[in-house]
């Protein structure tokens, strides 16, 4: 059980629990993943404002330069702040930096987030860029981020100054798989001697699925860590647990 826990750490996997007692699991995007993203993202959005300043600069060549200006900048300041809030309040509640790193916005429950939280979390976007310059424009092309980086490595779920506000995490959109090889189902039922929790009960059952995968010596090591289940150690702790597995499994 202790094992299945700090797999769950490592592999980033959050248990949430709906209104209706099931329980899901979020895999969520960590820091780096999610700065490859908006590296991408910040790319995109330099490649379109030179497109932009060549075709603005080519139509105000005759005209006022003041016009030109003031156009690059609405166009600056659309980019830099709405490009975000647009693609993330869309269906796949991801910018195109998301959706190539296989990650995208949602709830803390793993639904759609709503446009007003995807509003909130990208005007937190200015305090999440400090220190930098996070001016309407320019800031989001120098803001250093540090704040944000910051408040995620902190948070459980990676969260960002906006994202605690909001409400919302980023997660990989492709489902948890889990690698199953079972072992031969024990030879008898062996009930819990003792009252185990949902979170336990999956975490014997666990054992059971993907003991196949380990070496007989690394089960018995497992299995000691659960010998207040099994109510003892070694092969005969290990077997005991795989009858409680079978028992939770198959019913009495």
């Amino acid at each position: 059980m202790t094992r299945e826990r700090t797999d769950r750490k490592i592999d980033t996997l959050q248990n949430v629990e709906l209104g209706d007692g099931v329980e899901i699991q979020l895999r969520v995007a960590g820091p780096f993943v999610r700065s490859m993203a908006l590296l991408i993202d910040y790319l995109i959005i330099t490649g379109v404002l030179i497109v932009l300043s060549m075709i603005v600069g080519g139509i105000a060549a005759g005209t006022n330069a003041n016009i030109g200006m003031g156009v690059m900048l609405i166009c600056l300041f659309l980019m830099s702040w709405g490009y975000f809030a647009f693609f993330e309040g869309g269906k796949r509640g991801a910018t195109p930096g998301k959706r190539s790193m296989g990650i995208r916005v949602v709830d803390r429950y793993g639904n759609a987030p709503t446009r007003g939280q995807v509003l909130v979390r990208n005007i937190l976007r200015f305090v999440d860029m400090m220190p930098g310059i996070p001016t309407a424009g320019l800031g989001m092309m120098l803001g250093g981020y540090g704040a944000g980086l910051g408040t995620s490595l902190l948070s459980k779920k990676f969260q960002r100054i906006g994202d605690l506000v909001a409400n919302t995490v980023v997660i990989y959109t492709k489902p948890v798989e889990h690698v199953h090889a079972t072992v031969p189902p024990a030879l008898s039922k062996v009930a819990p001697p003792v009252a185990l929790t949902r979170e336990e009960q999956a975490a014997v059952m666990a054992f059971r699925a993907r003991a196949g995968l380990w070496s007989e010596a690394r089960r018995i090591e497992l299995a000691d860590h659960a010998s207040a289940v099994s109510q003892g150690t070694g092969k005969d702790g290990m077997a005991r647990l795989l009858g409680v597995a079978h028992w939770l499994t198959e019913g009495k």
